[in-house]
């Protein structure tokens, strides 16, 4: 199968063509009519001071005790490895690395914004701006130096996460297994895509899976790097690249689906796109997402199932329901055939989601089932 796959992952152009090809090394997935079980876990480990690694000490447990379950067969981390109170640096997302490599399954991780799109902020160890003397004022240690990485820079430390975390396109971490990268499948007319390692998408039980790197908090958009008067030409340059790529990502994904004649689509990405904690205006620069995610979905016509973090707290819900409590945060959908789980994190006992996809189910929707998926929490 790897060979395959590996095959069609060529820089050539998005089109019929390419969503053929890309679809027919998906669909060699050997456990295409078995059901299978995900372990879904994110927002961790976090701590509540830049010193504090409580979380960080009972995920080698916590990596046992998903090692030892008989069922899951992959493991998927939908961003935030740290808490926006904690630093970013190469130290410690070497020690995350390093712990995740202890995993007996292949795990899928999509980066979170308290790693990369907020390092900048004080908190994390960036820093503010200082507008008597129109320069940034860095968070330093006792020896003058920056504490974080790159003194914060978002794009640097992105790319940092990259090196760590996506060092082979195309192959995951834990246990290998081969996944379809943007960096190979990007179109000729936007070759920035291919900057994307972390966009990929794989079948699961006659379900195909995509993650798309949509930070949590505003999109970039909404949280000006290091608190300035205006954007730098490089933040509004990374979310206009960026979001071009997912939403590029994001059809193909539905094109390769409807191809397949998929039993659903899961969408991966760290965002809560619906958080209402600092109200509508800071999510506006999720709305292209959420119109995409909305018509795609119609036009797919079988369940899609939402996996998010960012917000902490678990919920399971449809905000793209007129019915919905958090319909206003995007108004005007109403989707019947969508569901997202928003993943609890942040807090210990550390926590999973047991998710079962088994292609022979039509559950109705529930609170613990929708489509070919149901769920259980799980704490250890």
């Amino acid at each position: 199968m790897q060979q395959s796959i590996r095959r069609t992952l060529v820089p050539v152009a998005l089109g019929s063509m390419i969503v053929l090809t890309s679809a027919l090394a998906l669909a060699r997935n050997d456990g295409f009519a078995k059901s299978t079980t995900l372990a879904v876990y994110g927002d961790a480990p976090y701590g509540t001071t830049p010193t504090d690694t409580s979380e960080l000490d009972a995920t080698p447990a916590f990596v046992d005790a998903i090692n030892a379950d008989p069922d899951v067969e992959l493991v998927v981390h939908v961003g935030d490895i740290h808490s926006g109170k904690q630093y970013c640096t190469l130290a410690y997302n070497r020690a995350v690395h390093e712990l995740w490599s202890q995993f007996e399954d292949p795990l899928i991780y999509t980066p979170g914004d308290n790693e990369w799109t907020d390092c900048h902020k004080k908190a994390e160890g960036g820093g503010a701006y200082n507008a008597a003397t129109g320069l940034i004022d860095y968070v330093l240690d006792t020896s003058g130096a920056p504490v974080d990485y790159a003194s914060g820079n978002p794009v640097a430390n992105l790319e940092l996460i990259r090196s760590i975390f996506f060092p082979q396109p195309g192959l995951t971490l834990g246990a290998k297994r081969a996944v379809l990268s943007q960096h190979f499948l990007y179109d000729r007319s936007h070759r920035t895509d291919a900057n994307y390692v972390e966009n990929v998408m794989w079948d699961q039980s006659g379900v195909l899976f995509v993650t798309l790197n949509v930070p949590g908090g505003s999109n970039n958009d909404q949280d000006v790097w290091y608190g300035a008067t205006t954007e730098t030409v490089a933040q509004t340059q990374e979310r206009d690249e960026r979001t071009g790529a997912d939403l590029r990502w994001l059809e193909f994904a539905f094109g390769a689906a409807k191809f397949l004649r998929a039993k659903g689509l899961v969408i991966v990405m760290q965002a809560d796109m619906w958080d209402p904690e600092k109200g509508v205006a800071h999510q506006a620069g999720y709305e292209p997402f959420v119109s995409s995610v909305a018509q795609n979905t119609k036009a797919f016509g079988r369940p899609v199932l939402m996996l998010n973090g960012d917000s902490h707290v678990y919920l399971s819900d449809n905000p793209l329901s007129a019915a919905d409590p958090l319909n206003h945060m995007h108004p005007g959908y109403d989707v019947p055939n969508f569901h997202r789980i928003v993943v609890h994190g942040s807090t210990l006992p550390l926590e999973w989601l047991r998710l079962t996809v088994d292609p022979r189910a039509n559950s109705a929707t529930a609170e613990n089932a929708f489509g070919p998926f149901s769920w259980e929490r799980v704490i250890e």
